[in-house]
């Protein structure tokens, strides 16, 4: 069957990264994840303690370089690895642990700018928080913006206020809709993460959170499988309640129906989880990334689905 989704050069009925960066840069782009050794508001007293109860020892920064190494070291020894199979790549680096704009706009600098003066480099990603971005701060991003390709990806995860409180996120849906419409005023994109599978959420849950974030005036999403990891506070109430895990079947049939909620324009970062096994504690399914992203494409043509296809059939509708 031919593959009604236009946003696409091979089987994918999604609006993959890699399609994007090919029609964007003309070639491949590599992500190179980097810790640049920032902190958290919700780990050091600001906003609270402890951080989000799913956040791993190295802050969602499992693949990111070694913080005890300078900046342009953990750049060059990820690239190294990638030129092995990319030779010709262009490469963005990722600021992923932690809470990458937590910091003064000066030290921001020391950590953004040296990145941007290596070879081949044509942007960066900035992951954080909505309640961790001044004023300055904005006003840097909006320069940086103008001179290189600048994604901010903002945490949110759901949007439902009872699962906000139990994952101990330390801010609301406000301030995250708030500082999605800050960015966009400065023409800066944004891409959201969320994640399907949080305690006690219903997949109708899941589905409104994919609902207002489509309302957004966002560029991208990462959508991620809530995995329990060892030694967060997660495993201890898993161990203690044993809450629902979704089943891989679940997590697939979940994600179509939200692609298909997508407005088709919206990039698609990432569409599963991808932990640690030595870490993992569940979902073990989780640690076949490829099965789970092939089984989703299986599952969208077998349905005859694509990003947008409730969109699209509610204007017909209408």
């Amino acid at each position: 069957m031919k593959n009604k989704f236009k946003y696409s050069n091979s089987n994918k009925r999604y609006h993959t990264l890699d399609y994007f960066y090919k029609q964007k840069f003309g070639k491949k782009v590599c992500k190179i994840s980097l810790n640049g050794g920032f902190t958290c508001p919700n780990k050091d007293g600001t906003k609270g303690f402890g951080g989000c109860i799913y956040c791993s020892k190295l802050g969602s920064g499992d693949y990111a370089g070694q913080k005890e190494k300078d900046i342009i070291t953990q750049f060059n020894d990820i690239k190294s690895i990638m030129e092995k199979k990319w030779n010709d790549a262009l490469y963005i680096g990722y600021f992923q642990a932690n809470t990458n704009t937590y910091a003064k706009v000066d030290v921001l600098k020391e950590k953004y700018e040296p990145i941007l003066k290596q070879k081949n480099v044509i942007g960066i990603n900035i992951a954080t928080r909505p309640d961790a971005i001044s004023k300055e701060c904005l006003d840097y991003l909006e320069e940086l913006s103008k001179r290189t390709f600048l994604n901010i990806e903002l945490g949110l995860q759901t949007i439902h206020e009872t699962t906000t409180t139990l994952i101990n996120r330390g801010h609301d849906l406000e301030c995250f809709n708030q500082m999605v419409t800050e960015l966009r005023k400065r023409n800066i994109n944004v891409v959201v993460h969320l994640i399907n599978g949080l305690p006690y959420e219903t997949k109708e849950m899941m589905i409104d959170t994919i609902k207002h974030i489509n309302t957004l005036d966002i560029q991208g999403i990462k959508i991620h499988m809530l995995h329990v990891i060892k030694d967060t506070k997660l495993e201890q109430i898993y161990q203690k309640e044993q809450f629902h895990i979704l089943t891989k079947e679940e997590y697939i049939d979940i994600v179509i129906d939200q692609l298909e909620l997508l407005r088709p324009e919206i990039v698609i970062h990432r569409i599963t989880g991808d932990p640690v096994k030595e870490e993992l504690i569940e979902p073990t399914w989780l640690t076949k990334k490829f099965c789970v992203l092939n089984d989703i494409d299986k599952e969208m043509v077998k349905r005859d689905s694509y990003q947008g296809k409730k969109l699209q059939q509610n204007k017909k509708e209408s």
